[in-house]
């Protein structure tokens, strides 16, 4: 099956209607990352259809259970799953963080290339960084454990922004070691079109101080 095929696909099984064009730039966004990929190996990954399936639908996968506008993607890496998101929904604002400088040089060219309006790439430590408006949702993909992500991405979201961890398998050790005040408001069950390893999405919320 060819990627766009795939892709295609794997879109309607999951429901999610991208904007004109996104099929597209999703597509270009996966040959930038295979080139790049050569010299600053950016992912494991290298077939084109695990490509489609590991990285665009399963970054998409959680789109139905996000709120936008203000999206930070912490730890982002090669863009995941920050520019999947930022393709499917240009409304949104959504901010790539990560501290390698070879990472955010792929994605600023990514961001070129694409044309992609609504993203902001910051090369920096999270838990250095100060967003300069409402954080909706800090996600992670592959950031660190629940307890690391949520110590280092906690100041972003005040009272009502949302930390969602992408995860594999049901991460009970992990949960149970978050501290007491951040609420666990849903773990979602993610059925990845392509990927037959267990996936889940992992929503807290920071509650605030009385």
């Amino acid at each position: 099956m060819n990627p766009e095929l795939q892709l295609r696909q794997g879109l309607s099984a999951l429901r999610i209607d991208l904007p004109q064009g996104g099929g597209a730039r999703l597509l270009q966004y996966l040959a930038l990352l295979s080139k790049w990929n050569r010299a600053y190996n950016l992912t494991a990954i290298r077939e084109p259809a695990r490509l489609v399936s590991h990285h665009l639908l399963d970054s998409l996968s959680v789109l139905p259970h996000l709120t936008g506008p203000g999206i930070v993607d912490v730890g982002s890496g090669p863009g995941l799953p920050g520019i999947p998101l930022a393709v499917a929904r240009p409304d949104w604002s959504v901010t790539l963080i990560d501290s390698n400088h070879k990472k955010t040089a792929f994605l600023r060219q990514v961001v070129i290339e694409l044309k992609l309006q609504n993203v902001e790439v910051v090369a920096d430590r999270v838990e250095h960084w100060e967003p300069s408006g409402p954080v909706d949702v800090a996600i992670s993909r592959a950031f660190s454990d629940l307890p690391g992500f949520a110590d280092s991405a906690r100041h972003l979201c005040g009272a009502t922004g949302v930390l969602a961890a992408m995860k594999g398998v049901h991460p009970d050790e992990e949960l149970a070691q978050l501290p007491a005040d951040l609420q666990l408001l849903r773990v979602v069950p993610l059925d990845v079109p392509g990927v037959r390893a267990a996936r889940h999405l992992i929503l807290l919320r920071v509650v605030q101080a009385s």
